[in-house]
């Protein structure tokens, strides 16, 4: 079996379109004028729920990608399930060789989670807040399994967006 014909199939298999974001540490976290860290974000495709008690997430990241390393380091990350409307989103932090991730927050609606600091998406079907539990190495990937400490339904209504063959697609 090739890569193309594997991929090809996995194709095959909708699913849903998060943005996993985190914020990443202060270079400086003893000096108080020093910047803030930097919020990072990253569309994925590769989420599920894995458990009801305790509350557990897993998502899938490529192995040495900046979330990758950022979730190496910082423990906290929150997840925004993206609606139908939302594609731009998922598309803007999705791209390779993109600008940095100050600027593809810049016009987004975002609020500051509670519990982890990272940006939860304005208009997201839900939201989740996570701390890493366990990473597991799986091939070229790395699978984080976070348990979930606050959920929310800032805008229960819409449809999903739907990732299948290659595209975004809505439900309908």
């Amino acid at each position: 079996m090739s890569n193309e014909e594997f991929r090809a199939a996995m194709s095959r298999l909708a699913s849903g379109v998060v943005l996993v974001t985190a914020q990443e540490a202060s270079l400086d976290p003893d000096d108080p004028q020093a910047p803030s860290g930097e919020d990072v974000g990253m569309t994925a495709t590769a989420f599920m729920s894995v458990s009801l008690d305790p509350p557990l997430v897993l998502v899938s990241l490529r192995e040495g990608s900046r979330m990758d390393d950022l979730l190496d380091e910082q423990p906290l990350w929150a997840v925004s399930v993206l609606s139908e409307s939302q594609r731009h989103i998922a598309g803007r932090f999705a791209m390779k060789g993109r600008v940095s991730d100050r600027l593809l927050f810049a016009d987004i609606p975002y609020v500051r989670g509670e519990a982890t600091g990272a940006p939860v998406v304005g208009g997201a079907l839900a939201t989740l807040e996570c701390r890493t539990e366990r990473r597991v190495a799986a091939g070229d990937h790395t699978l984080v399994i976070g348990r979930v400490l606050t959920a929310a339904l800032p805008s229960p209504d819409g449809g999903p967006l739907a990732y299948f063959k290659g595209r975004y697609r809505q439900l309908g």
